[in-house]
């Protein structure tokens, strides 16, 4: 995802030193960004959250992201994965992947997540779909602190595909990319409001797919935002 995760762990149920010692310590993180802007005379809202929930070494994840222009679902996607640690700072992740908008397709998905070189927080996925469509995702974000407080993050999203999905307008090869730069206030660590300017375009054959349909193939768009993590 294109935010930097944060972590906030307690202990489960110890009763005694004994006890704790003997017992796994699990924790749990949950953060979530929504956001609004003014797109194509369109008042469109995305959301993109993740929690997850488990120990030092392996953890479940659930992840969600979309987008409801005036009122109507545009984009919709649920992630649920297995996540195992394999190295300082990397995970592995496996599981499935339902898009709920604009067609309701389940997936399996793979990748790794975690810190790249230069703190690029870098998540990495290849899916398959249950019609046998493969494509992968690739999305990496930084922080940079301007202050204690106010934060610039740089981020970046790459979709491809191995082959042409007809049915949504999609060729073979890079099809989307989606970069921009946020700027946010941390109010506290766990509340910060945020801007955020976003260019978003299609790629390749997916557009001279759009271009041949009548429709624009890049779009720029500012969101006002806020952000919170428990």
């Amino acid at each position: 995802m294109r935010a930097a995760v944060f972590s906030l762990g307690f202990a489960l149920g110890a009763v005694t030193p004994a006890a704790a010692m003997d017992r796994p310590t699990s924790f749990h993180m949950v953060r979530a960004e929504i956001d609004s802007a003014r797109i194509e005379d369109e008042d469109v809202v995305h959301w993109d959250g993740e929690a997850w929930f488990g120990g030092d070494r392996d953890k479940l994840w659930l992840k969600s992201e979309g987008a409801v222009a005036d009122g109507e679902t545009q984009d919709a996607e649920v992630q649920a994965l297995w996540s195992r640690n394999i190295a300082a700072f990397w995970d592995v992740q496996a599981g499935v992947r339902i898009d709920l908008e604009p067609d309701a397709t389940t997936y399996l998905a793979l990748g790794v997540q975690g810190l790249a070189p230069y703190q690029f927080e870098t998540e990495a996925t290849a899916f398959v779909s249950e019609e046998g469509d493969v494509s992968a995702r690739l999305k990496q974000s930084f922080d940079l602190h301007l202050t204690q407080r106010l934060i610039l993050a740089p981020h970046l999203e790459l979709n491809a595909y191995a082959q042409d999905v007809a049915e949504r307008g999609i060729g073979a090869g890079l099809a989307h990319v989606d970069a921009g730069l946020q700027l946010r206030y941390e109010i506290t660590r766990k509340f910060s409001p945020y801007m955020d300017v976003v260019w978003e375009r299609a790629l390749g054959e997916t557009a001279a797919r759009a271009r041949a349909g009548g429709e624009d193939v890049e779009a720029s768009s500012v969101r006002a935002g806020l952000r919170i993590w428990f």
